[in-house]
């Protein structure tokens, strides 16, 4: 049996894309898994995958530092015969495990260059500096793993470049998890957002639009805030009278809260490394059989309003978010129309099952192909 061990410093062990998804389906798929977390909560064995647990260190700089030599030593220690990497600070670890013959995929969940323009906590030049070290670090590193896995076209078209074996696997929605047992006579005047809450997100927008709202609208915000400063500032925005916080829910307090919304909101700001991206929240709406109100991206766009699944706006302009939000509430009909061409558009393409397809390939040629000790 082959054995797979898949690698985060960073994110939490129920992540969607690496647990729910990936893990889960090679392990069904008759392969061995481990999935090493650093999130302090101890081992556990769930769904046919093994979840190791390193320990948690406090604070950016000791995670990228510290975690990741924990990281490392348990990658080493388990002894698979493929590791796949889903942080950018494990490049390093891939290293290492190539020099010991193993095989290493590198996961993009992001076009890390583009994001590090974007940080709120970097000024320009040293975001510039940081981007352009950063591209040298990858490029390097990646042309001498033995394959990349993109989380959009975008990126994988840029690994392409560096990479021959390169493939994106998107974080499309798994068919029916979000499926809800509400009839949209049951929903209630409120939409939804849904995800990490920040800045670059659109948060002080989104409640500000709460101000200029003429129907009786609520909105559910779900998940934790990444700015403790930004978020004491959009709890004293009048448009907070408006805001349902619920915090950070599991898949199905999700689920709940999409039942009742009837429409989802992805209003990020027009920054590099949105304009291309494939936000997974986008597609959960849909899934769930909800319009999406989104940023006028051209990508995002196309996806919205060429299935005719939701409403474009100016993630910059609060009086159209209000009104978007207003349209649906006063048009049912309409939003319901809209929520299930989105539905049908997930079931015809925008599903994990095409995705899960492109991983298992993947592993399969991988996993037939013998590999000398590199030097690296």
């Amino acid at each position: 049996m082959c054995k797979i061990v898949h690698l985060t410093s960073a994110h939490p062990r129920n992540d969607t894309r690496i647990f729910i998804k990936q893990c889960r389906t090679l392990a069904a798929h008759g392969y061995e898994v481990t999935l090493v977390v650093a999130d302090g909560l101890g081992d556990e064995r769930r769904d046919g995958v093994t979840i190791t647990d390193v320990g948690r260190l406090p604070g950016r700089v000791r995670r990228i530092f510290g975690t990741t030599r924990r990281v490392r030593a348990k990658a080493l220690s388990l002894d698979a015969d493929i590791y796949q990497l889903h942080d950018p600070e494990l490049l390093p670890v891939g290293l290492a495990l190539k020099r010991r013959g193993k095989k290493v995929i590198f996961d993009s969940h992001e076009d890390v260059p583009r994001q590090l323009l974007s940080k709120p906590y970097l000024g320009p030049l040293s975001a510039r500096l940081l981007s352009v070290a950063f591209s040298l670090v990858e490029r390097y590193a990646c042309a001498r793993f033995d394959g990349i896995i993109a989380a959009t076209p975008f990126i994988r078209d840029k690994f392409l470049r560096i990479h021959p074996v390169t493939d994106d696997v998107n974080n499309f929605p798994l068919v029916g998890e979000l499926d809800s047992a509400m009839p949209w006579e049951g929903k209630r005047a409120e939409v939804c957002y849904v995800g990490g809450i920040g800045e670059i997100r659109g948060i002080r927008e989104l409640v500000g639009a709460g101000r200029y709202l003429q129907s009786p609208a609520r909105i559910n915000l779900v998940g934790k805030f990444s700015e403790a400063q930004v978020e004491a500032e959009v709890r004293a925005d009048p448009g907070w009278e408006r805001v349902n916080a619920s915090g950070f829910l599991d898949r199905a307090g999700v689920r709940q809260v999409m039942e009742r919304s009837l429409a989802g909101i992805v209003t990020f700001h027009r920054l590099p490394n949105h304009l291309d991206s494939h936000p997974t929240k986008m597609f959960e709406y849909m899934s769930a059989g909800i319009p999406v109100i989104a940023s006028d991206f051209p990508l995002w766009r196309d996806i919205i309003e060429g299935n005719g699944c939701g409403l474009c706006v100016d993630p910059a302009d609060l009086k159209a978010i209000a009104a978007a939000i207003d349209y649906l509430v006063a048009n049912p009909q309409a939003a319901r129309a809209m929520g299930e061409r989105g539905r049908q558009a997930v079931l015809n393409k925008y599903n994990w099952t095409v995705q899960a397809n492109k991983l298992t390939d993947l592993y399969g040629a991988l996993s037939h192909v013998r590999q000398p000790v590199a030097a690296v």
